[in-house]
């Protein structure tokens, strides 16, 4: 197998180590850490700030999924949402994974301390570590609880594109966390209900394995409750205006149906779509909050 893989052309098995940056989920990560850059400023981000801050932010955390593929590659052998990946796969070695992840995460963590600050770096680490050390190799195998509590890392994006622009950490950012972190656990418990039977063949103590359904579907409706209060906040406190409170409005009530059916009348199809409508829902609020930001400018 090893002498197979070292044979591949060099383009292919890039592109095979490529995938295992999961590209999709990355592109969620810069998209929120550079809405947290145009919000940190009232006017534009600095082209080297926001080119070096993107392109490092986008690196580190491609480096930290490939890390997560490479810890988890018994297990993802095992679930069909994931043994097509490069590494169960054999298209690419552990060797090659660590290596690739080893010269990407330093070659991010490198351009954000040199050309754009030392904070954003240091902070940009200790979420690789929280999401690539403690998350996957402490908590996901070990409590139900795995994504709240690492829940932490996948919220720092907007924070680390906020220190890229200021240098600092401010309340406002923190908001920005707040709203990733409450978001976490209904995105990722809706998977969880319809990918139950994998998580359970693998062996990874998920909420639905240990707490079955009904407990799971309960707390995907009250942490989308929660949700919904946390996104209110930034108007609360001023941080943003009237188009962002309407959108929170719309999108939150759209999120609070989704978790009523998946509490109240659940299917697997239900819990897809109400997956697949988290990562619009986010991406829509990350969105309103810029528009807003920029449109209250231009009024004043």
């Amino acid at each position: 197998m090893t002498a197979d893989v070292q044979s591949r052309p060099a383009p292919l098995r890039l592109s095979q180590l490529l995938a295992l940056t999961k590209p999709r989920v990355v592109s969620l990560i810069v998209f929120t850490a550079v809405i947290g850059m145009f919000l940190a400023t009232p006017g534009m981000v600095p082209l080297q700030v926001l080119v070096f801050a993107t392109v490092g932010i986008a690196l580190v955390a491609g480096a930290a999924a490939a890390v997560n593929c490479l810890v988890e590659q018994k297990l993802d052998a095992v679930m069909a949402r994931t043994r097509a990946r490069p590494l169960p796969m054999g298209q690419v070695t552990s060797l090659q994974t660590l290596l690739f992840a080893g010269a990407v995460g330093g070659g991010g963590l490198t351009m954000l301390y040199a050309l754009v600050n030392p904070l954003t770096m240091w902070l940009t680490l200790a979420t690789f570590v929280g999401y690539a050390v403690i998350y996957t190799v402490i908590l996901k195998p070990l409590t139900p609880q795995n994504i709240v509590i690492g829940g932490a890392s996948g919220a720092m994006p907007p924070v680390l594109g906020w220190a890229a622009v200021t240098g600092q950490i401010a309340p406002d950012a923190l908001l920005l966390f707040l709203i990733i972190f409450a978001w976490t656990p209904p995105h990722f418990w809706a998977l969880a209900l319809y990918r139950k039977h994998e998580y359970a063949k693998a062996g990874v103590p998920m909420l639905p394995v240990t707490h079955g359904d009904r407990f799971t579907r309960l707390h995907v409706l009250l942490y989308t409750l929660i949700l919904f209060g946390v996104s209110l906040l930034p108007f609360s406190t001023r941080m943003s205006g009237l188009i962002y409170l309407a959108s929170a409005l719309v999108l939150g009530g759209v999120f609070i149906w989704y978790a009523i059916m998946v509490y109240a009348r659940y299917s697997d199809r239900v819990a897809r779509a109400t997956f697949r409508y988290s990562i619009v829902y986010l991406s829509a609020l990350f969105a309103a909050l810029l528009v807003d930001h920029y449109f209250r400018i231009v009024l004043t």
